[in-house]
Order: C-alpha cells, then structure tokens, then sequence
C-alpha cells in the first residue's frame, strides 16, 4: 500500500513538472522567428555590437514605443518614461526583483538592499535614507573625498605630468573609489591610489566576486552555474573563494568595531551597529553600499572626463565658473555650499550620466500580468 502510494505521488509530481516545464516553454515561443528573435538565438547581433546594452539601445531607438519584446527569452525591454514610471512608481510592489536575480547575486550581496524586495527592502531603503540624508553623514562624506583627492589623486596626477608615460584614468578612478567607499562603509583605508598604485586583496576578492557573480546572468540556463557551485567547480569555485576573502575582512572589520566601540564613528558601519545586531546582516548591507558606490562611481568620472576632453568649450566653461564662485583667493578646494553654486558644473555633469549611465539598465519581474501604458504583458 505504501509502495503504491508513493509510485503514485512521485509520478503525479514528475507530471506535473513536466507539464509546468511544457507551459513555461510554450509561453517563450522558443520557435519565434521575428527578426529580434533570430537575431538573440543566432548571435548574429554580435556583429555589429559588443555587448546586449548597445543592441538594445539601439533596437529602442528603432521602435516607435521605445518598447521591445524578446520572445524567446520572455523578456521586455523598455525605455518609455511611461513604462518606466509604472513600473517603479505606480505598480511598484508588481515588479520586484525577483527570484532569479537575486539569486545571481545571493552568495555575494545576501540580504543586501540590491538583493531584496518587500518588507526588508523597504527597512534598509528607510534606513539608508535617514543616515545619508544628515547633515554630519555629508560632512563626513565630503572631508574623505577632499582628504583623498588632496593626499592622494591630486600627487598621483602630479607624478605622471610632463612625463611620456600613459595613465590608465579609469583604473585610476577606480582606485578613487574604492578608497573613498571604503572609509565611508567601514572606516578603512585601502590605500589603493598611493603612488605606487599597490594591489589591494581585498579590492582584487570583491572585484573577482562581483565579476563571476555577474557573469551567472550570461550562462545559457540557471542549471549550469547552481551544478558548477553545488560541485565546487571552475568560476563557481573562484567565486566561492573570492566571496569567502570578502566575508573575512567584513567580519574582521565588525570584530574591531564591536571591541573599540562604534558610537563615537561616522562610518556606515558603525551607524548601523547601533541598529542592528545581526552581524550577517550587518555585513550584507555594507558590502551592498560598497558594491553601489564603487563601481558607479568610477565609470561616472571616467565617462565625465572623457566627454569634457572632447568638448574644450565645456571644460573652458566649467572653468570660469569655478573662478566666478570661488573668486580670486587661493582657496584650493571649493566649499561644500560652493559646490551648490555651481549650476553649470552639475548640468554638464548630469548630461554625462544621461549619455553614458553607469548604471544601465533595472531588471524588474512582473509578479502578476499587467498592462504597460503601451504594451500588454
């Protein structure tokens, strides 16, 4: 009789897999022949693009709505304002994130901000706004900035001026960043960007661990990475290692703060001890802030200093303007409310970011079926 039982309950579930696995595949259209299809499944589109971001950019530009659907993956792309806005405003808890993007990024970022929707994303979004929208959290955030640039960018540049020797400005920018994020989350000074531009093991883990991490996405099916990692094989087991040297230095990093106390620090760590007691969660929120506000920043400049480089008019511009508010004084760096008045330094700034965002493009998943403003789902 049991026997029987369970030959019957396993062989209704492997039915029912199979007739789930059926419908998800119908519902892709595997078969579809449009040209944006054909285009996906062949590869063809390499051709003339380096990567998915430009395809897509310039498909969007093509389509009337600013609306693109690929079938055989069951994605749509979207860069209708229209579009954009019900899915982050008007129907936003509809679109979270979802299962299958977090789990790329799961063994890295945990419960992190980026990593999670619902009750948990609005704590940390409620949490973060409340500390990086202080008075005392900006200070502090511009005098690590200004200290980095005084002793360590500014001499850097210095070193390589006059000389016939390249110098890569993106990893340089990169090594900005990273000293600055981290003396912002944790207090720590990485000493990435001293002259002699030394490597950082705990920069080459993280860089190594948001690299394969992002890299799950570009796989064929989601099985190939979960069986390398469930072997501990190939990208899964360089990410395995890499994420362990990350969980290391975050735990070293929560030890000394709980051991030197943390009430008197402006660092996000510490802001945060005070709130939360779980160290896991702990260490899943910083490394999220130090995920967002590395690389960001990096392509950011990079992106604004090469624009400005083909556009003298606008460096000229920005230029006199720096004059015009800081005045003739030999004051070296402008002000935290000089900054403010600096109007045209922030447009030139944000049309950089329009041309070339460091951050291109929001994965949503739609929990129910919807309508957009322009295309049913």
């Amino acid at each position: 009789m049991c026997s029987a039982f369970c030959f019957m309950f396993f062989s209704f579930t492997l039915l029912f897999s199979l007739f789930s696995l059926l419908i998800f595949v119908l519902r892709l259209k595997l078969w579809c022949n449009c040209e944006i299809c054909q285009a996906y499944r062949t590869s063809t589109w390499t051709k003339e693009f380096d990567n998915h971001c430009d395809w897509y950019t310039h498909l969007l530009k093509k389509s009337p709505t600013g609306t693109i659907h690929i079938h055989v993956i069951g994605n749509t792309i979207t860069a209708n304002p229209e579009n954009v806005e019900h899915i982050l405003t008007t129907r936003f808890e509809n679109y979270p994130k979802g299962k299958p993007f977090s789990a790329l990024l799961g063994d890295l970022l945990g419960r992190g901000i980026f990593n999670v929707d619902g009750d948990s994303w609005k704590f940390q979004r409620k949490m973060a706004s409340l500390e990086l929208g202080s008075i005392s959290i900006r200070t502090h955030a511009f005098e690590i900035v200004k200290s980095v640039i005084q002793s360590r960018l500014l001499p850097l540049l210095s070193s390589f001026s006059g000389k016939e020797q390249v110098l890569d400005l993106q990893d340089v920018f990169r090594r900005f960043s990273f000293d600055n994020i981290c003396k912002f989350s944790f207090g720590l000074d990485p000493g990435c960007l001293k002259l002699s531009l030394p490597i950082s093991e705990f920069e080459e883990a993280f860089d190594l661990a948001s690299k394969l991490s992002a890299q799950r996405g570009l796989a064929s099916s989601t099985l190939i990475w979960k069986v390398k990692r469930l072997l501990n094989l190939g990208t899964e087991k360089q990410l395995n290692e890499a994420i362990k040297m990350v969980d290391e230095f975050a735990q070293e990093m929560i030890n000394q703060r709980r051991e030197k106390g943390f009430s008197d620090s402006n660092d996000l760590l510490s802001r945060f001890m005070g709130t939360i007691n779980d160290e896991k969660y702990l260490r899943d929120i910083v490394i999220s802030f130090l995920l967002a506000g590395r690389d960001t920043v990096a392509s950011g400049l990079t992106s604004f200093f090469w624009l400005s480089s083909q556009h003298p008019e606008v460096e000229s511009a920005i230029r006199d303007e720096l004059e015009r508010v800081m005045g003739p004084s030999d004051q070296q760096f402008a002000s935290f409310d000089q900054m403010r008045e600096m109007h045209y330094l922030h447009a030139a700034l944000y049309e950089s970011l329009r041309l070339f965002p460091p951050v291109q493009f929001d994965s949503k998943f739609a929990e129910e079926d919807d309508i957009l403003p322009d295309l049913p789902l």
